[in-house]
């Protein structure tokens, strides 16, 4: 993933060219007498827009026993070498975007639905070939840009949450804190139309609405390629999702499972959500720029939308990053709810 910034992302910091000379600066200062004789005009002049205050005393400290333990190492080698190291911990660390507002900050609304930020940046979607339990209809890989930072519900939609806004409980699996199944598209888009109204926030566009396919796999994916968010291990679903081999064959409170590095819970299994898109039988032809990909005329609209995430009924290929089902949109299944986006433009 590369965030889209004039700035440059480090370590979780984002900083601009002109405050790095001043970082740098504040480097040099904070040498030791050990360190210092490690160090070039050059080398130090080449860390200008990578370092940022938290992690200057890291890099010195590391370079230094780096060079300790190889006397005869390059200080330029070893800079390069400590920052690339580094910087393998961004997905892992806050992320800064435009307008000094983090990635991974959390808003709360009227209802008590909380979300967190999710910055633009550029991500490849999709699975290659050696991906495995890969399906054909997750090609071909393709680069999508994500031009705006949003909001995600940081949890799918909770049978709480829906009941406060719509009044009944279609739910199957009983229980205000677990997520709410067995609703349609349509009505997940009715859900949208009457928080919008809830919220009154007085703007002309809505400021809720489902995800896109591009974006709910950019938000899962959080900076990595593997078939997880966390790689390509699947004895590792256990920690972060509820899916066919320890859901007990029903949904879970929310939650309750490790979040991804963007702090999102539940993005796999517990239940499927719902997407904006239709359904198309691979990405041939689909925008490159994260937009929801359905007809301009609901004349010729195809009536089945794209579902992500798994469930408590899938198994661990079910829960990958680019795995892809779809529903007919007036279809009901206790394993299949939702979760909103709000967008960014608006500030609760």
């Amino acid at each position: 993933m590369r965030p889209l910034d004039s700035n440059i992302y480090f370590y979780g910091e984002c900083i601009s060219f002109e405050d790095s000379n001043s970082i740098v600066n504040n480097f040099k200062e904070g040498l030791t007498e050990n360190s210092a004789r490690f160090f070039t005009e050059d080398s130090i002049e080449g860390l200008k827009g990578h370092l940022t205050e938290e992690v200057t005393e890291e890099v010195t400290e590391e370079v230094t026993e780096d060079l300790s333990r190889n006397p005869a190492r390059n200080s330029s080698s070893a800079l390069e070498d400590t920052v690339k190291n580094l910087s393998q911990n961004l997905i892992e660390s806050p992320v800064h975007v435009k307008n000094n507002v983090t990635a991974g900050s959390q808003i709360r609304n009227a209802m008590g639905m909380e979300f967190v930020l999710v910055p633009a940046g550029e991500f490849l979607m999709g699975s290659p070939l050696n991906e495995k339990r890969r399906k054909l209809w997750e090609s071909p890989v393709h680069e999508v840009t994500i031009k705006k930072p949003f909001y995600l519900g940081k949890y799918p939609v909770t049978q709480e949450q829906w009941c406060r806004v719509m009044g009944n409980n279609p739910s199957y699996f009983r229980d205000e804190k677990h997520p709410v199944e067995n609703v349609s598209w349509k009505e997940a888009q009715e859900f949208v139309r009457k928080l919008n109204a809830l919220e009154d926030t007085g703007e002309k566009s809505p400021v809720y609405r489902l995800p896109t396919e591009a974006e709910w796999e950019y938000a899962a994916r959080a900076g990595n390629s593997g078939s997880y968010f966390f790689g390509d291990d699947e004895s590792k679903l256990k920690e972060y999702a509820w899916f066919l081999e320890n859901s007990g064959l029903e949904t879970h409170p929310v939650g309750l499972k490790n979040p991804n590095p963007w702090g999102f819970y539940d993005l796999y299994g517990n239940v499927g959500e719902w997407m904006q898109d239709e359904y198309h039988i691979s990405y041939k032809g689909a925008p490159s720029d994260g937009r929801a990909w359905e007809s301009l005329f609901p004349s010729v609209s195809v009536p089945v939308r794209i579902r992500r995430g798994g469930g408590w009924n899938g198994n661990a290929g079910c829960c990958r990053s680019a795995e892809r089902l779809f529903a007919a949109q007036d279809k009901k299944l206790n394993s299949l709810g939702f979760r909103i986006v709000r967008e960014y433009n608006f500030q609760i």
